[in-house]
């Protein structure tokens, strides 16, 4: 169940990107929003609609956008997690927004909040409940079957720049992050 959830998942955010004519990201927007804003502790359920929402851009905010999906029973995102703090750490001053979202159950979120806490992660999380995942997996990004972990950066304008499916690869994230920062510049 919680594998076709990362696949729902994938599917519903391949619809959000699919909806928009330059696969539009989250908006450094949500950053003001409140949930973004918050303590990364503090975790947010939404569903695909308030998911859509955070991840609309603002133009008079625009700034690169880090979006990684995990969930606390999958090994692969709890062992890349430590490097993602790390890199929300180093680039949040140089107009990184960042946000975290979480496809563990609803009965799951307290668990998914003390792995954030034992993290020390300070970006903003979100648990993505919905009932049907496929819907929000396509929404995000039509390549992804849902597998997770699955990160994406979104350039300034919400096009959709990187994606990586498994755990990533700090190096080869940094190197389109530091671009990305670059640009923004």
């Amino acid at each position: 169940m919680r594998l076709s959830l990362s696949i729902v998942l994938a599917l519903a955010l391949g619809v959000i990107a699919a909806q928009s004519p330059t696969s539009q990201a989250p908006s450094s927007k949500a950053a003001t929003n409140g949930v973004l804003a918050g303590a990364a502790a503090e975790i947010t359920v939404v569903d695909l609609d308030g998911l859509k929402k955070l991840l609309q851009r603002d133009p008079k905010e625009a700034q690169p956008l880090l979006v990684n999906f995990w969930a606390s029973w999958c090994d692969g995102c709890r062992e890349e997690f430590p490097d993602l703090v790390k890199i929300d750490d180093d680039y949040r001053a140089k107009g990184l927004s960042f946000l975290s979202v979480t496809v563990d159950e609803l009965e799951d979120k307290g668990q998914a909040a003390s792995f954030i806490q034992e993290m020390k992660a300070k970006m903003p999380v979100v648990l993505l409940n919905v009932a049907d995942k496929e819907p929000a997996i396509h929404a995000i990004d039509a390549n992804w079957d849902g597998a997770l972990p699955a990160t994406f950066v979104y350039d300034r304008t919400g096009s959709l720049v990187y994606r990586h499916f498994g755990k990533i690869k700090p190096e080869e994230l940094r190197a389109v992050i530091d671009k990305q920062v670059a640009i923004q510049k």
